[in-house]
């Protein structure tokens, strides 16, 4: 049993790996970030250029 306890001890203890799972949760805020931002800029970007060629007597 004191095994069991002492495995369970060490396990929680051991940091390694934690580096690379923060850095991953960076990476992974850093992409839902960068998605919205695009598509925010992208709809902005629609109704600016759908302004224009609604201006220059274009269209469908």
């Amino acid at each position: 049993m004191n095994k069991f306890f002492f495995a369970v001890k060490r396990f929680l203890a051991d940091e390694e790996g934690v580096t690379a799972i923060e850095y991953g949760l960076i990476a992974a805020l850093i992409a839902v970030i960068i998605v919205g931002t695009v598509g925010s800029v992208g709809t902005t970007l629609d109704g600016v250029f759908q302004t224009v060629l609604t201006s220059l007597g274009g269209g469908a």
